[in-house]
């Protein structure tokens, strides 16, 4: 089988299908929400597509050459995002660039996986000492992430750390220590958190606490979920999201927004697209010939992995809700720059065993 060919530039549909999938959803649900929002993410999605080509004919060695580089410009905007940041509702997460707000704690998650990729690819112990090593580089970064404070953004760097060391193959034994130790400090961790973090943990202990309140918004997003029903409620007609019952109903809880007007046939799709794609990438992972692409592969699947896990839990009532938005669905220009960044970068990486295997099909 023969795959369309742009000059240099071959695409791998299996990858590409369940995105462009995601895409026309989250479009057509944005449309049906507010038609700024469907210009506006339109306009993202075309700036996020041209920057995706241009990071996929990156050489690959040079990514690994200047990782450290890399790691260390990521440090250095984070805590300039802390000094001259634009505060928003009590927070300072973003940076205007050209009439842009552009939210550093997204755009740094595809470049955390080239650091990651590099590090681990030069490991040949898995020992109790690359463990803590692995930890303290990916540390500073989630430290900076929460004083912003974005507690949400802070859980995915830390997660994909962990998830990506315990599929690595280190022992058991080691994240039992780590959850130990976590369980032990969780106190002096918790006098850390704002009271309206602390409240979201409480909610999700006591969801029924206050349902005006703290509550309010995974009532909210449940409601809507399961008033969906089988084919839903039709574009524009979902009672949640378009009366404003579901706050932030075009960004961290636009998955209950679609399972509404789309019901369970809906959010199927988006399901399906996401188990497609997050398998293609696995596939590139296991057929990765190098560490640094085997590493970086698993570092794309553990991204993507775990902000569609949080973001579908808590619109679920599943998991606490800390504002991680649904990769190419949510609303937002600087988390779809990020992914189609991710996918360019996993492009460049993998681009020789991928051609291989479309020649071979």
């Amino acid at each position: 089988m023969r795959f369309p060919k742009l000059p240099n530039f071959s695409i791998d549909w299996l990858l590409m299908i369940p995105v462009f999938v995601l895409i026309i959803i989250s479009l057509v649900t944005l449309f049906s929400i507010d038609q700024e929002y469907f210009k506006n993410q339109l306009v993202y999605f075309i700036i996020s597509l041209s920057v995706f080509v241009f990071f996929s004919q990156i050489n690959p060695s040079i990514l690994k050459r200047y990782s450290v580089p890399i790691y260390v410009s990521s440090l250095i905007l984070l805590i300039f995002l802390l000094i001259i940041g634009v505060e928003s509702r009590g927070s300072v997460r973003w940076i205007t660039f050209f009439g842009f707000g552009i939210q550093f704690s997204e755009l740094l998650k595809p470049f955390l996986a080239i650091s990651l990729a590099s590090y681990l690819s030069n490991i040949r112990l898995y020992s109790f000492k690359n463990f803590i090593l692995t930890l303290a580089l990916v540390f500073p970064l989630s430290l900076l992430i929460f004083m912003q404070p974005d507690l949400g953004n802070a859980l995915v760097y830390l997660g994909v750390m962990l998830f990506v060391l315990l599929i690595s193959g280190f022992p058991y034994k080691f994240f039992a220590s780590s959850f130990l130790l976590f369980l032990a400090s969780f106190p002096l961790f918790w006098l850390f958190l704002h009271d309206y973090q602390k409240n979201r943990i409480l909610t999700f202990i006591n969801p029924s606490h206050d349902p005006l309140g703290t509550s309010y918004n995974a009532i909210q997003a449940v409601i809507a979920v399961g008033s969906g029903m089988m084919i839903g409620k039709g574009l524009g007609s979902g009672t949640q999201s378009h009366l404003r019952f579901l706050p932030e109903n075009h960004t961290d809880f636009i998955f209950a927004t679609l399972s509404e007007q789309l019901g369970f046939l809906g959010s199927f799709i988006v399901i399906l697209a996401f188990a497609f794609l997050l398998y293609r990438i696995f596939i590139l992972f296991k057929e990765s010939d190098d560490g640094f692409s085997k590493y970086f592969s698993l570092t794309a699947f553990s991204i993507i992995f775990i902000h569609f896990f949080i973001n579908t839990g808590m619109n679920l009532g599943i998991i606490p809700i800390v504002g991680i938005t649904l990769p190419f669905v949510s609303y937002g220009g600087s988390s779809l720059l990020s992914n189609f960044i991710l996918l360019g970068l996993l492009f460049a990486i993998t681009k020789k065993r991928r051609r291989e295997v479309l020649e071979i099909g």
